[in-house]
Order: structure tokens, then C-alpha cells, then sequence
């Protein structure tokens, strides 16, 4: 983002108009009552679908301290099938980042949270030439403990107190990001306490968080995650449009109202 308000300052001409979607801390909040399968479903496309290269995707998955330990054993099991390569074969699960200045960033980042590394996919000697980063999954104590963004397949774990939930979703508002977030569970009414408490653009419940559809499911964030209309939404054209005011003293032709009243009648 420095470097598009860089590039924007630097122009010769008028001021651009900007609408801005600059990422997320994004989470998906799980209770006791969602389908392990359908959650570990919906993990695997939004953490690493596209290499988790995706602004809308998952980076903190919060689970019930009394569940979390069979849907990360399923998660692991179910990464363990995932295919890395080359992104233009149907086969594929997970490519390649971005470029070398990513690889390194999530290369450095894994390093350094290795202590906490809960799961990570092998690598084979085949993905030593190009940029592959591992999915990993990360254990963390605390969802405030993941302040910025990590653009890539690396998905962290936080367990919960279910009777915590309202902390917890103060916790990730805390974060001062608010892009997409998910929701899964069973009780319509967990869902709908947990959309109204949140400080997110988008809210997906028991679905994955990426691939918001233009024109059906307007996208965007508040806070960190960016600035204007959501698109797709009824305000985004408009706000690409430049207003403009006419004002007329008609003191300074007379102010003769009837004069004036025939003439707006000529000209209707």
C-alpha cells in the first residue's frame, strides 16, 4: 500500500480517486456445534486456496479448547493430502508464492515461530527450484498475539474458552483489522450474535471466506482493511463519480420572480 500512495502522490495531474482494500487479519470463530468436517473443509480452501495469497483469507482459526484437538488432527491428516505444484495442472491444491521477496518473508516468519509449528507439509526435492512455501499451521495463545497480516499459506491456531467467545471476538476486533471473517456453527443464534459484535466488511457463516462473488456479495473492509464503498455494493460507482454545484444569486439579475418564473417555463 506505501508504495500505491507513493505512486499516487508522484502523478502529474489531477488527484486520483482511491478506494482502498488493503488485507486482513482475517478469522474464522468455530463453536462446539459446527460439523468437524465441513470446518476442516472450509479451512483447507481458505488458508490455502491460491497458496493463501488471497486478501480474504484465512489467517486465524479459533476453535473450542474442548474440540480443538480433534478438528487440528483432522486438519493435519487432510493437509497431509494436499498437492504442491505447478498451479496450471488441475491436480494441484497449492503453488508457488508470489516472488522471491515473499518466499523469504514466509520463509523467515516459519523460522521464527518454529517453537510453535504445530503441522507443516513436506516439501520434496521437485519444489527445491521454485517459490513453494509449506502450509503450516501455528499454534498461538492468544489471538491478539497475530498483529499484522502474513500473506501466504500459514495458518494459526488459537483455542478458546466457549464461555470466552464474546473476549474473544472483542480480541480480534482489538486487532484493528476488519476484512472477512468466518463463522461456523449450528445455533442461528451464536451466528447472528457473533456478525453484530464483529467489525468485519464481510461475515461468512459455515463457508469458506474466499471468492466473494462482484454484484451478489459486495466485498470489502473497515479499520486496517481498508477505506470507501465495499465493491459490487450500490455506493462504489457513485463514488468514482465528481459531484458538481451550481449556485445562482438571483438578487443580482433583479430578483424579479415572475421574469424568472417565465423563463424556467420557457425552458421547460
Amino acid at each position: 500500500m506505501q508504495l500505491e500512495d507513493a505512486q499516487l502522490a508522484a502523478r502529474d495531474g489531477a488527484l486520483a480517486t482511491l478506494i482502498a482494500e488493503t488485507g486482513g487479519v482475517n478469522a474464522m470463530i468455530v463453536d462446539s456445534s459446527a460439523l468437524p468436517e465441513q470446518v476442516v473443509r472450509d479451512t483447507l480452501t481458505s488458508a490455502f486456496n491460491s497458496a493463501g495469497q488471497r486478501c480474504s483469507a484465512l489467517r486465524l482459526l479459533c476453535l473450542p479448547e474442548h474440540t480443538a484437538d480433534e478438528i487440528v488432527r483432522m486438519l493435519t491428516g487432510a493437509m497431509d493430502e494436499l498437492v504442491i505444484g505447478d498451479p496450471s495442472l488441475l491436480a494441484t491444491d497449492v503453488g508457488p508464492v508470489i516472488d522471491g521477496d515473499a518466499h523469504a518473508m514466509l520463509t523467515r516468519y516459519v523460522a521464527e515461530h518454529e517453537r510453535a509449528v504445530v503441522h507443516r507439509c513436506v516439501l520434496s526435492a521437485a519444489h527445491e527450484h521454485g517459490l513453494f512455501v509449506a502450509p503450516t499451521v501455528i499454534a498461538l495463545l492468544r489471538a491478539a498475539a497475530l498483529t499484522r497480516e502474513v500473506f501466504g499459506p500459514i495458518l494459526h491456531v488459537v483455542r478458546y474458552r466457549p464461555d470466552r467467545l464474546d473476549a474473544l471476538v472483542d480480541e480480534i476486533n482489538g486487532l484493528g483489522y476488519g476484512l472477512t471473517l468466518g463463522v461456523h456453527t449450528r445455533i442461528d443464534s451464536t451466528a447472528k450474535a457473533i456478525a453484530a459484535r464483529a467489525r468485519v466488511g464481510n461475515v461468512y457463516v459455515n463457508r469458506n471466506m474466499i471468492g466473494a462473488v462482484v454484484g451478489v456479495q459486495p466485498f470489502g473492509g473497515m479499520g486496517l482493511s481498508g477505506t470507501g464503498p465495499k465493491a459490487g455494493g450500490p455506493h462504489y460507482l457513485p463514488r468514482f463519480a465528481t459531484e458538481r454545484t451550481v449556485t445562482t444569486n438571483t438578487a443580482a439579475v433583479g430578483g424579479n420572480a415572475t421574469l424568472l418564473s417565465l423563463d424556467a417555463g420557457h425552458e421547460a
